[in-house]
Order: structure tokens, then sequence, then C-alpha cells
């Protein structure tokens, strides 16, 4: 008989997002393209926002001084947002005013990288026909806000262009958009994309969770290593659909708040809330649930160090809608202190160790792919020394990349010389390489005056290039 399940599946809904074997992170329903006619001065906006409009002319950011203007007419909504209770239109509107609130308060940054290849400071007041239905909406939501991954910028952010076909981000549009260019649209729907293969890992932890049986264990790692594997084979598009040299002609609007001092020094006053000023971290890539979830479920959550950048991390998770962080905090509990690791040691299950083993190793190419997102976009693009959440970019993904690498260490000292499912010598030879490279990586990065191209040749020269 299969073990019972203590997760209560109900909890992981909030009608927009339901978090399972069927819908994965991903959406239940498909998000609105455009918000219902009540609010067509607000949808208007929107769309004459981007640097490049849909019909290839120039938008409100192409202009100084046009999106304040825009928004100095705008009507407050605040009455009517109060009164919504379909949470598709809930979602449309956090959408639509996040991206709004960043284009505002963003503008006079994006000018100044523009002319100095700097970012400048944002505007410190955001009005209050923004502010106060952007904070109704926010509150039915239960979200902070500002432009977050999940019900605006990224999940909640799609249109498919067929219907028939899948997640692929060929097939799929912006609602909402910056600069209104291809490379935009290829880097934030990758990410729709590889969220795609989420019902599939979620399957297996639940498939984990019932089993009573090496075999059943066996076949549920199988199924976390296939779909580990179909996340990072759809990741490392990200090369195709977005040019890295194109990533600041959008980058400066998905800057947060909190630690962004630079940019924004204290704070956003939101007019008509509050005469406080307020800060949230923006939007990041880090936000997203697939390696949190890999971590927490084969323990690797239990090697991260104990310092800021870790508590950074955490930090990330409240800008999590509530019913994600309930999943993830429940499956928290149920693999305990490191329950897989100990469970495999415990029955000797050699094949177990050997999956999970290749299941670390997936999760060490997406974070290390990711490092190499950050050397190219960010690093080759900027000397600017913070990730768009507010994180220190060059220490921020090497922390958790440490603590992959030294989990790996400890599970392949279990693994037999002699054992038929995997070449034990190659995949040591494959950590310590691995570890290497981030030392000299890192060792390049010391001091400011780092050449990112150098940084980055490394991956090529050490084999564990991603594009």
């Amino acid at each position: 008989m299969s073990k019972p399940i203590k997760l209560n599946l109900e909890n992981y809904s909030d009608n927009f997002f339901e978090v399972n074997h069927k819908n994965g992170f991903l959406p239940k329903d498909s998000p609105l393209a455009v918000l219902p006619k009540k609010y067509t001065e607000l949808q208007v906006l929107i769309d004459e926002m981007p640097i490049k409009k849909d019909d290839g002319t120039d938008g409100l950011l192409s202009r100084r001084g046009e999106i304040e203007k825009g928004v100095s007419t705008l009507s407050n909504f605040k009455n009517l947002v109060e009164g919504e209770e379909d949470i598709l239109i809930i979602q449309a509107l956090f959408r639509a005013y996040a991206f709004l609130s960043s284009a505002y308060l963003l503008a006079p940054a994006h000018f100044n990288y523009i002319d100095t290849k700097k970012y400048g400071q944002a505007h410190k007041i955001l009005p209050s026909q923004i502010a106060e239905p952007f904070v109704i909406v926010s509150k039915k939501l239960d979200v902070y806000p500002f432009m977050d991954y999940h019900y605006a910028y990224s999940l909640g952010n799609f249109v498919k262009i067929d219907n028939s076909k899948g997640y692929e981000w060929e097939n799929l549009a912006m609602a909402a958009k910056f600069s209104g260019m291809d490379d935009e649209r290829g880097f934030i729907m990758l990410h729709v994309d590889i969220n795609q293969h989420s019902p599939e890992l979620i399957g297996s932890i639940l498939d984990y969770l019932k089993a009573d049986e090496e075999k059943s264990v066996n076949l549920s790692l199988s199924k976390c290593l296939s779909a580990m594997k179909k996340i990072n084979e759809r990741r490392q598009i990200m090369w195709q659909a977005s040019r890295w040299k194109h990533y600041n002609d959008f980058r400066v609007f998905i800057m947060g708040i909190k630690g962004n001092d630079e940019i924004f020094g204290d704070g956003v006053i939101y007019e008509g809330v509050s005469d406080k000023p307020v800060q949230y971290r923006g939007q990041t890539g880090a936000q997203d649930n697939i390696i949190p979830t890999a971590d927490i479920f084969t323990g690797v959550i239990g090697y991260y160090p104990t310092n800021d950048l870790t508590k950074y991390l955490l930090d990330l998770r409240s800008y999590r809608p509530k019913c994600i962080q309930n999943f993830l905090s429940d499956i928290k509990d149920e693999m305990g202190n490191n329950r897989l690791f100990n469970n495999l040691k415990e029955s000797e299950n050699e094949e177990g160790f050997c999956l999970l083993l290749q299941i670390l190793d997936e999760i060490y190419y997406f974070r290390n792919g990711h490092w190499q997102f950050v050397q190219k976009y960010i690093m080759a693009n900027t000397k600017y020394a913070k990730a768009t959440g507010g994180t220190p970019i060059i220490s921020w993904i090497p922390n958790q990349i440490t603590a992959v690498l030294n989990y790996m260490s400890d599970v392949i000292d279990l693994i037999p010389a002699g054992t038929k499912h995997l070449n034990k010598s190659s995949y040591l030879d494959s950590i310590n390489k691995k570890k290497d490279l981030l030392n000299k990586q890192l060792q390049l990065l010391h001091g400011d005056d780092y050449n990112a191209d150098e940084v980055f040749s490394l991956n090529k020269k050490m084999n564990l290039n991603d594009d």
C-alpha cells in the first residue's frame, strides 16, 4: 500500500495558480491578454508605453518625459478596482499597474543609461492614480505592490499565439512589455517555457512521497531527473531567444527598490497611501520555483551556507504567491532533515544514490548556466554590481553553486566504485573540474577591475560552457 501524503493540495491554489502535477507552477488558466473595456484608458497607456510598440512605431518610453505625461492624465480607478472579484481581472490589473509603476519610476534611470551607460536615479514618488489602485489590487492577491515574477513580469504575462500549440517561447507573446523588442520577449517567455516541465517535477516529488519500496522510489527519482533534463534543455535556448548585448534595453525597468540605493535612495513614497518611503525587491529569475523545489526535495537546502546571501535567498521566498510559499514550506516539512539522502542511505539504495547524483548534476548545470547568463548578460554589459532583486551579482549564484557541489561530493562518497549505474571515476573528475572552474572565476572577480569576458571564457576552456 502506498504511503499517505500529508500535503493538503487544497492549500496550493489562489484560483490563478494551482500547484499540482497537472499545472506545475504555471497558471491554471491563461492570463487575460487585455483588460476589460471599463479599463480602456489604462490599457491604452500600457499599449502605448513600450519603446517599440506592436506596430513598429516609437512608444512613450522612447522619448523623455512622455510616460510622465501619460500618467499625469490617467484616471484613478481605485473604486473600480476595489469592487473586482474575478481573479483573472485582478491579476491582469496587477500586471498593468506593476508595469506602469516600474516604467514611470525608472524612466529617468533608463534615459541616464542611454546618455552615460550608467543607471541614473529613479523617481521617488509614485503618483496616487497608480499607487492607490495598485495597493488595493496587490492586497487582493496578498503580495507586495511592486513588479513581481509570478503575477506580472513572467508567468502571468504570456499570451499564446496559437492555442493549439504548447508553451514553447516561440509560441508566446507578451501582454505587457517595456522594450517591445524580440529580445525582451525571448528573455521573459523562456521562463514560461521552462515551467511547462514543472508538472513533471512536482509529480515526481508526489510520487516519491507515496513510494513504499525501492523500485517506486527509483522510478520517482528517474522521473525527477527526466524533468530536470528537459528544463535544462529549454533553459539553454536563452542564448538564441534573447541576445545578451540587448539585455540592457529593458533591464533597468525590472530593478527593485530594496538593495538598489544608488537608483532609489531611501525608497519610494506611494502617494495617497503613505508618506513613508517603502522598499521592495525587484523581480528576478531567482523567484522562479523550479530550483528552490529541487533544492528542498534533494536536500541541497541543507548545504546552504549561513551567511547574508542565504538570507537574501530566503527573503525572496516572501515575494512568491502565498499558495506557492505554502507548497514550498510543506515540501520542506515533508522532506525533513535531508529525508531523501537518509532514506537512500538506510536502504542502501545504490541506484537511488546514482539517480540523486545525476539530479544534483542537473541542478548544478542550471545554476552554472544562470551564472554564465550573469557573466554575459549583466557583467559584460555593465559594472553595476547589483542584480534586479538587489542581490550582489558576483557572489549570489556562486553561493548556491558551492552548496550543490559540496552535496555532490558527499553523495558520490557513498556510491561504490564498481557501480553499474554510472561511471564514478568520471563523475569525481567532473565534480573536481566544476569546483576548479568556480574557484578560478572567483579569483578573477576579486576586485573591481575584472574582465567579464575572461571570466566567461573559462567555461569553454574547461568544457563547461552553456551556449
